[in-house]
């Protein structure tokens, strides 16, 4: 159950083995190096790839290396739950009318990753202007957190969509749910994020700098149906179609191309540069256990 060996085997016969052709890896453990085959880095965390470490690499950070496929994080999500043919369904104007008058709560928040504090804030400031439901682990507010995100969220006008961080190209399930749930997301993080989503149909932190005016805005939605029908009627993706970016024909282009290069490519594993990966791997791993021991020392727990 795996997203990359789904898409693969649609088009070509993959066998798991302990002694690949290609090793698909990501950023957990170093493993991966004791293989010195084809290596294609994936990862959906704030991580930039090493081309010492791997010939391709598949992240959600627009990088123009011919060796680089963008694939954000909602991509995975949205297959899944087969997302994306629901975000490009159109509705009547009866229909929005509908599902906007039968949301009868102002707005909530699902959130398991306190680290955010720019999300926390928001979340405070706005529960000043109205009560704001939390029903994740983090400021939850109506006795524990909810089993299931999607049915929660579908009562509710707006949902505080903040991702975890802000970074070009980091774009989560956090807008895809409110957007399928007929909300209205209030956003903040990818600062590319009208790359793949129409600016119409949802608010962004970014556009607005401050919490007054981001507050402001919603409070104008909030207290104009037609305001509300028209941004709910607004197509979902940018230019009104599916983002090249997580159309898998262009994935599934990008991986032939490794595999009929890879017969006649030498792997990096087997060139020069693998040594100065190694030793940026090596001098990571020394820091990472040096801050880990200033910690533990300034901790007390080490005697």
């Amino acid at each position: 159950n795996n997203y990359f060996f789904r898409l693969l085997s649609t088009k070509f016969k993959i066998e798991l083995s302990d002694d690949p052709d290609i090793l698909i890896f990501s950023c957990f453990g170093i493993e991966y190096l004791k293989y010195d085959c084809i290596k294609i880095f994936y990862s959906t965390e704030n991580i930039r790839p090493d081309f010492t470490g791997c010939d391709y690499a598949i992240t959600f950070d627009y990088n123009n290396h011919p060796r680089h496929f963008r694939l954000p994080l909602y991509a995975l999500y949205s297959d899944q739950i087969g997302a994306i043919d629901k975000l490009l369904e159109t509705k009547t104007r009866q229909e929005v009318l509908g599902i906007w008058r039968n949301k009868k709560k102002f707005c909530c928040m699902v959130v398991s990753n306190g680290e955010s504090q720019k999300r926390l804030d928001f979340f405070n400031y706005l529960s000043k202007y109205k009560h704001v439901d939390s029903g994740g682990k983090v400021m939850n507010n109506i006795g524990g957190p909810v089993k299931d995100k999607m049915d929660f969220i579908k009562d509710y006008r707006f949902v505080i969509s903040f991702e975890n961080a802000s970074h070009p190209g980091y774009t989560t399930e956090k807008i895809i749910e409110p957007l399928m749930a007929g909300c209205i997301p209030l956003y903040w993080g990818d600062p590319l994020i009208y790359g793949d989503f129409n600016a119409a149909c949802f608010l962004n932190l970014d556009q607005t700098k401050s919490f007054t005016k981001f507050i402001e805005e919603i409070i104008a939605i909030d207290t104009d149906e037609e305001k509300a029908i028209s941004m709910l009627m607004e197509p979902k993706f940018t230019n009104g179609k599916m983002p090249d970016d997580i159309n898998k024909e262009y994935l599934h282009q990008f991986f032939e191309k490794i595999i009929i290069s890879s017969a006649n490519k030498i792997p990096v594993a087997k060139t020069w540069k693998k040594y100065i990966h190694l030793y940026k791997v090596r001098k990571n791993y020394y820091f990472s256990h040096v801050k880990n021991f200033v910690h533990k020392l300034y901790r007390n727990e080490i005697g």
